[in-house]
């Protein structure tokens, strides 16, 4: 067999605990002392992940891993030979121990969890059987987080629609609905969220504070698809594109793998128990404090992963069209994100005193106030495409940091801050871990998507006049 690179995730952890920390040199990496230069890598990884399947589809496929290889490495490289090695050191490992292992853990556990239910037999792709599917993952999302749900809800969705030639805008607004928006009224629907969850925000709030805003996006976004559906329905129709015979046989509908429902809960349960159980113990590797109840949490991960894939039968996930490419494809592209982001997230964090500074001078008012408007789109935008966790808590910091205040005098900051950062995750692939994830499987599943630019084209005519329309409402 081929070998193929370590993912980036594995060289920064093997930096990380394999040199020297000196005492003290660990202050973090700063932000304001870095150019804009140290984000063209992060820029990079953006355009072949956009151009790619369209410009350069074979080469991209067969070596996407060494693209992120390499760019991944114009970042490390460079940090150790312009700072302190413990600097380096501990904001790498720091990324790697803190923020990609939970995360791609994570998605690891859901997506292996939601792939081995299984849902037999056939749902026939029109545009209320669409509608209803839509709203389903919408309202899961908020329960089981918008990769589970995601996981569980895009193969039928798509099964249901392999009769129809013109079937991409369904995957689309799937990943408008159910992989973002629909994430907003728990924390644990999205990361950002639960990023607000650890940092003091009431479980509830958001469920409180966001809920007309989250109906009103979500109820215009499905109304549009209703309409677009049942044109190109009917267009289908009078043209005689749809296939004579459905690839998906008809068969009375089962659900297989039931016992993942129960894994999921696990999950759900290890999350909670990551943000409610603080034991106190600890330990430090490489300059990071491992906190227990997290470490825990991971290794809770791995293990429903490990049980998943023991008591879900293997005819169950061939039948769901289950392969390990997608996840394979998101964790080493992701690898690299989290990579090149380092530095990027170093200067938003260096506010006023970083590159970034007029950017982030457009959140307060000429009085001094917050600028809840602004808050909502520039949290939104960077979310677009940076990872909105990070962007949520650098936001969340340049808003006062103190959760009491932000869910009371700042409550409208908090929404937008909140808001913008779950409902803008949809405007690109890259914006939400499930975008790239949903995706990855539709092509997989020979669905024609739209490229990295076309999808935006997508997001565009769709969701920014429904933001607007959002800003005017509430922000």
């Amino acid at each position: 067999m081929r070998r193929r690179p370590l993912s980036l995730a594995a060289l920064v952890a093997v930096a990380a605990v394999s040199l020297p920390v000196p005492a003290l040199a660990a202050e973090g990496l700063d932000g304001a002392a870095l150019s804009l230069w140290w984000a063209l890598p992060f820029v990079a990884i953006l355009l072949c992940i956009a151009t790619g399947p369209l410009f350069y589809s074979h080469v991209w496929e067969h070596h996407y891993d060494k693209f992120a290889l390499v760019l991944g490495a114009l970042i490390v490289v460079p940090l150790y030979l312009t700072h302190d090695a413990g600097v380096a050191t501990t904001t790498l490992a720091h990324t790697a121990f803190l923020e990609y292992i939970p995360f791609i853990l994570l998605l690891l556990a859901l997506f292996t969890t939601a792939g081995g239910i299984y849902l037999e037999g056939n749902l026939h792709g029109g545009p209320l059987v669409n509608t209803v599917l839509l709203a389903i993952g919408t309202v899961m999302a908020s329960v089981v987080g918008t990769t589970g749900a995601a996981m569980i809800m895009i193969r039928p969705l798509i099964r249901a629609n392999d009769a129809r030639r013109i079937n991409a805008h369904v995957v689309i607004f799937f990943i408008f609905l159910v992989a973002n928006i629909g994430g907003s009224l728990s924390p644990l629907g999205d990361p950002p969220l639960f990023i607000g969850f650890l940092k003091g925000v009431d479980f509830f709030w958001t469920t409180q504070h966001l809920f007309f805003e989250t109906m009103t996006v979500a109820g215009i976004v499905l109304a549009v698809f209703v309409v677009l559906d049942v044109a190109l329905s009917r267009y289908e129709r009078a043209q005689k594109l749809v296939a004579r015979r459905d690839p998906t046989p008809d068969a009375p509908l089962r659900l297989h793998g039931k016992v993942n429902f129960l894994l999921i809960g696990v999950v759900i349960a290890a999350i909670l128990m990551s943000a409610q159980w603080k034991p106190g113990i600890a330990f430090t590797v490489a300059g990071v404090e491992l906190e227990l109840p997290n470490v825990l949490r991971d290794l809770i991960f791995i293990a429903v992963t490990v049980v998943s894939i023991a008591v879900t039968r293997n005819k169950d996930r061939t039948a769901n069209g289950f392969t390990w490419g997608p996840i394979r494809e998101v964790a080493i592209l992701f690898a690299a994100i989290f990579t090149c982001i380092v530095p990027v997230m170093a200067m938003l964090q260096a506010g006023s005193h970083g590159p970034f500074a007029p950017l982030l001078a457009l959140v307060t008012n000429p009085d001094g106030s917050d600028n809840a408007a602004a808050y909502f789109w520039l949290t939104g935008a960077l979310s677009s495409f940076l990872d909105n966790a990070p962007t949520y808590l650098v936001f969340f910091q340049l808003a006062g940091g103190d959760p009491q205040v932000l869910m009371g005098a700042k409550a409208a900051t908090l929404a937008a801050i909140s808001s913008g950062a779950v409902f803008m995750g949809a405007n690109t692939y890259i914006g939400n871990a499930p975008n790239f994830m949903v995706y990855a499987i539709a092509r997989e599943s020979n669905v024609k998507m739209p490229s990295f630019f076309g999808y935006m084209l997508w997001s565009g005519a769709v969701l920014i006049p429904t933001f607007l329309l959002a800003t005017w409402l509430f922000f």
